[in-house]
């Protein structure tokens, strides 16, 4: 059914409410605006491009035991970390090698910033412990002091590197080399994405608009935010530790957003010159009305990410900080600099042909869904909770070097010493013990050596006069649920002394009695918060509680494939990674902070169109049938942008931005196709008027403060009927 409306004779009223203000605004200043935007693109790659080296690979969490451990550790011996270089290939015992390392190790000690050397001809139990077990290998392990410049590592590590040794190669790793690489690669993978998604995006788009300037604006828009959003996370690595991580999070958060918004801004345009506005006043409505979607989108997607402030986690506040920002920036985007580009280019952006007819592909998919919506509830229902249920088993993991890839020098290093160097592979459960020497000794033989699921105790390491560590071998997985029991027999038996049991077995431990303890409180935010919005959207109760059910089984089936997928292996050829068993330990929840987000983004987007429609006399089944034939193709045309964003992250190498890339890609998929094509229709015809249900204290809170899909925009001056396509955005406005 078409709706055509005759416009009256041509008046000169403006449209009313501050974000047409500002759309009147941004186009008559567009050279300022514009020129202000790319102050802000240069200065963020120029000056915010160095996030990347003020970033922090492996930031300590909060004030987790484990985290208070290695403080204490890093207290008693101040030393920045350590170069590693592993000689393989060739006999220890060789003349030739021997003299290779002994020399190197001479130079070494004479360099600036070296605190000690240590290799496999110094005599004595260390010096055995850094030859292999098969008599082909060792290390020469170089400590540096806290105020090592990066030239004078440079210079260790290039000293190293240099060793020369007839038959044997060298390799260089070490913590300080593990986390320069992190560095480097998330920069690398960040940029990789860039690249693969902008160029991807710009084609759909093309296909979307029809033509190139169209499909240019959003690119521009999701590159100027990039830039806004690499300035802001500048500004937070001086009041707060970033961690590596967040960066890539917080790129690809920002694109897609970008893109998105930008994405029903021109659309909006398009329609609106359709209509036979010219270009002036086709910016002022467009910003009037799909700017209010864009303004209402970021506050629900804002709401999602504020969930992660409740933790103590520094990785996920920085990415709660990060993330908010990064939304305020991309709607900032969409709001000036948009119009202003739609001011330039709005000659050359061609309207659509014809109005949107409402028939088509979604209404008939509605229809068939409808008659059988029992069935269709029920198999959506069901497959969404298979998909899901693999992350009932999912384990929580700390990577460490394995979040690099397999090419990393200093992850070789790594898996070389767990494999071929056990007395130095890292322990499972390391035990922190403030006080003497002996006392540690005789915890760990009287107690530690004891406890059930510890498989041996290495000696004691005296650190400082009163602070020693004691390693802890497990039985199993060095991570699994054997070693976290070992960690907390730890905790309830201290003997006496003050200790912290620490280690990437503890890590998981104290991550995930932090979700035990404040997981709910996030959830409880996010979701009161969640059902606020979509209440004054809807005027119904029964409609927001759905909505986050829904919402839930999508989240589940995202977190069901990364745990398929990263902790099992399904796929891990074609994706190029190796599985370590586990997922890491914040992943699921950035996850679920993210794709909710977005998976509401959609589900409001939606639920105000059926709305509006059902506000204009349309009966429940029609209203859904309307309403998801108005906005289908610009729900999938945004989804589908956003798997292609996020897709490109996943093709990097670093596996936490994988894990994120295939999740929300995974997310947004299902969402924008079996939950909104099928599970909502078939949902809504099963409740029927039901689905606008509420308490009549409630009702009246609506009638007054309430948001619907309408904006008054005056008459345009057309002198004939035309068509009046009900616009894909939702336009927000109080009631």
């Amino acid at each position: 059914m078409r709706h055509t409306a005759a416009v009256p004779a041509p008046l000169d009223a403006v449209v009313p409410g501050r974000l047409a203000a500002l759309g009147r605004a941004c186009f008559r200043h567009r050279r300022w605006v514009l020129a202000l935007w790319v102050a802000v693109l240069a200065v963020g790659v120029l000056i915010g491009g160095r996030v990347f080296d003020s970033t922090v690979a492996g930031t300590s969490s909060g004030g987790y035991e484990s985290a208070r451990g290695t403080s204490v550790v890093a207290a008693a011996d101040p030393s920045l970390g350590t170069v590693t270089a592993v000689v393989d290939g060739k006999a220890v015992d060789t003349p030739a090698v021997r003299t290779a390392v002994t020399a190197a190790a001479g130079d070494l000690a004479k360099l600036p910033g070296v605190l000690s050397v240590s290799d496999a001809y110094q005599g004595g139990p260390a010096a055995h412990a850094m030859r292999s077990s098969d008599g082909t290998a060792s290390l020469v392990s170089v400590k540096l002091a806290e105020t090592t410049t990066s030239a004078q590592q440079n210079a260790v590590t290039q000293r190293l590197a240099a060793i020369a040794a007839p038959g044997a190669h060298v390799t260089i790793g070490g913590d300080l080399v593990l986390q320069q690489e992190v560095k480097n690669q998330t920069q690398s993978d960040t940029k990789f994405g860039e690249i693969v998604t902008l160029p991807l995006t710009l084609v759909v788009m093309v296909l979307v608009f029809g033509g190139l300037a169209a499909a240019s604006l959003p690119v521009i828009g999701a590159i100027a935010s990039v830039g806004g959003a690499l300035l802001a996370m500048f500004g937070f690595s001086h009041i707060m530790d970033i961690d590596t991580s967040v960066l890539p999070i917080a790129t690809v958060l920002g694109l897609g957003l970008s893109i998105d918004y930008a994405l029903l801004m021109v659309n909006r345009f398009r329609e609106e010159r359709g209509h036979g506005a010219g270009i002036a006043a086709a910016v002022e409505r467009t910003t009037a009305t799909a700017g209010r979607t864009v303004a209402f989108s970021g506050l629900t997607v804002a709401v999602a990410l504020s969930g992660l402030f409740v933790f103590t986690d520094p990785v996920l506040r920085a990415v709660a900080a990060a993330g908010v920002s990064v939304v305020v920036i991309a709607v900032a985007a969409a709001l000036t600099l948009v119009p202003a580009l739609l001011g330039f280019a709005g000659k050359r952006i061609k309207p659509p042909k014809k109005a949107e007819p409402d028939e088509g592909f979604f209404a008939r998919t509605v229809r068939r869904v409808q008659r059988r919506a029992v069935p269709v509830a029920l198999v959506c229902i069901a497959l969404l909770m298979a998909a899901g249920a693999p992350f009932l088993g999912a384990n929580m993991r700390s990577s460490g070097a394995s979040v690099l890839p397999v090419s990393s020098a200093g992850r070789q290093v790594s898996d070389t010493i767990d494999h071929r160097f056990p007395q130095l592979a890292p322990a499972p459960v390391t035990v922190v013990v403030q006080g003497s020497a002996q006392a540690a000794t005789t915890y760990a033989d009287q107690v530690v050596a004891k406890l059930p699921g510890v498989a041996g105790v290495r000696a004691v390491q005296p650190v400082s006069a009163d602070v020693s560590t004691i390693d802890v071998l497990v039985q199993g997985d060095p991570q699994g649920s054997q070693a976290k029991h070992v960690v907390d027999e730890l905790r309830a038996d201290r003997g006496g002394l003050t200790s912290y049991v620490t280690g990437g077995a503890a890590s998981v431990v104290d991550f995930q009695h932090e979700l035990a303890s404040r997981g709910p409180w996030a959830l409880g935010l996010v979701a009161v918060g969640t059902l606020i919005l979509l209440f004054l959207m809807t005027g119904s109760v029964v409609m927001p509680i759905k909505a986050l059910l829904m919402n839930v089984l999508s989240l589940g089936c995202s977190l069901g494939a990364l745990t398929m997928v990263f902790q099992h292996g399904w796929f891990s050829g074609l994706l190029g990674f190796t599985p370590t068993g586990g997922l890491e330990t914040f992943i699921p929840v950035l996850v679920f902070a993210f794709a909710f987000g977005l998976s509401m983004d959609y589900e409001v987007f939606l639920l105000a169109r059926i709305k509006e429609l059902r506000d204009q006399g349309y009966g429940c089944k029609e209203a859904v049938q309307l309403g998801l034939q108005r906005s289908g193709r610009i729900i999938t045309s945004a989804a589908l942008l956003m798997v292609i964003v996020f897709a490109g992250f996943a093709a990097g190498q670093m596996l936490m931005v994988k894990q994120m890339g295939i999740a929300l890609a995974v997310a947004v998929a299902v969402d924008a196709t079996l939950v909104r094509c099928l599970l909502v229709p078939a949902a809504m015809s099963l409740f029927g008027e039901f689905n606008w249900w509420a308490p009549a204290p409630l009702r009246k809170l609506y009638a007054r403060f309430g948001l619907r899909e309408h904006v008054a925009l005056p008459p345009l001056d057309v002198p004939t009927a035309i068509p009046v396509p009900r616009s894909p955005e939702r336009t927000l406005t109080r009631r």
